[in-house]
């Protein structure tokens, strides 16, 4: 039985580029569109240092968002000091030359960010920096209502953007785990459904037989013919609970087409993955032998798409045509596919191809195509 995917293997990349692009591109581009024109009215020796400021304020942000959307989202405190002063002295350089509101962008953009590493105490920080912001507006602009209300209205605006889009990435991220989790779960309840048939088998054997065999050492000077007696019993115990323990064993790995499909439609849709099934109405007419091969090929490929894929949908076909039964299972977020030897995919090719058909994989971008022929008079 093989594990379900890694949190290394989460289904997050796609959405973590775009909540990165959807950040840092805005961030940078207003930045330097905004402030960057502002810069450009300043005195020369100011408009240097702004200038200076400003690729500092850039790059820290754009760190700072990648490092919030890292698995680890901790705060990197030398990019955010850098941030801050780097904020700081562009605003103060286009407030002081009263360059309209533009000169809070700077620090809000760096304020929300902060925010977002400080759950507990992101609110209390948003309103102080709105109150600071309309304050200096106030006191730079005359405090006409512009000069009052845009700055602290630019810091809610900002920060509702940033902490909007990492809200939603925070949601992705805990769905991902719980979909993992559900995985996991339901690989571990088959387990302990095999391990429950186990012991349920051999307790009661292994129980008469310790106890036979204590009664047999005992009477192996007083009574040898009975200790012989029990010694045969223990004989016929031991090869009863191995033919009970490979039924349960043969049983556990002799599984049926019909079983394997039920299960991975079950496993994969506690996985919260979107299964469409599309069985023929022959499917009957194959040899318990055949639907054997093909239950592996569904339960390899279950396991694929749990281990080795951020699947969101799955594809399950089962048809005959001109005397061959075809199964195919495709899956979309196909990550590698699974070329481990033993019970994988090669393995059962090679097992197909002895009983005369084949099997065969694709991995083209996103898709995984797992596909099985098998003749119908299988042996």
């Amino acid at each position: 039985m093989h594990d379900v995917a890694t949190d290394g293997e989460s289904g997050l990349g796609s959405f973590r580029r775009y909540t990165w692009l959807s950040l840092a591109g805005p961030t940078a581009v207003f930045l330097v569109l905004v402030v960057g024109a502002g810069i450009l009215e300043l005195p020369v020796w100011t408009r240097i240092v702004c200038a200076v400021a400003l690729v500092v304020t850039a790059v820290a942000g754009v760190v700072l968002i990648s490092r919030r959307l890292a698995v680890d989202a901790r705060l990197p405190l030398a990019w955010m000091i850098a941030g801050s002063v780097g904020a700081a002295v562009l605003g103060g350089g286009l407030l002081v030359e009263q360059r309209d509101g533009a000169w809070s962008l700077a620090p809000a953009i760096m304020v929300s960010l902060l925010a977002t590493f400080l759950p507990r105490r992101r609110w209390p920080l948003l309103v102080g920096a709105a109150v600071v912001a309309a304050v200096l507006g106030g006191i730079v602009g005359g405090w006409g209502l512009r000069s009052v209300l845009f700055p602290p209205g630019l810091v809610a605006f900002v920060a509702w953007a940033v902490l909007g889009m990492l809200w939603a990435w925070d949601v992705a991220e805990r769905l991902e785990a719980a979909r993992q989790l559900a995985a996991r779960l339901a690989v571990a309840q088959e387990r302990l459904r095999f391990a429950a048939d186990l012991h349920d088998i051999q307790g009661h054997h292994l129980q008469v037989i310790a106890r036979k065999g204590e009664l047999a050492a005992r009477l192996a000077t007083l009574d040898p013919t009975r200790a012989a007696t029990e010694m045969r019993d223990v004989q016929q115990l031991a090869t009863d609970a191995l033919t009970s323990t490979r039924a349960v064993v043969q049983g556990y790995r002799r599984t049926t087409l019909d079983d394997e499909i039920a299960n991975a439609a079950k496993v994969l849709t506690s996985a919260e993955i979107q299964v469409e099934m599309n069985l023929s109405p022959s499917v009957g007419e194959l040899p318990d032998n055949g639907r054997y091969l093909l239950g592996l090929v569904v339960r390899e490929a279950t396991t694929n798409v749990l281990r080795h894929s951020q699947a969101r949908s799955a594809e399950v076909d089962y048809r005959l045509t001109d005397g061959l039964v075809w199964l195919e299972v495709r899956n979309d977020g196909a990550t590698a596919p699974n070329e481990s030897p033993g019970t994988g995919l090669r393995s059962l090719a090679e097992r197909l191809q002895a009983a005369g058909g084949e099997l065969t994989w694709e991995h083209n971008h996103e898709r995984f195509v797992v596909a099985a022929s098998l003749p119908v008079g299988t042996r």
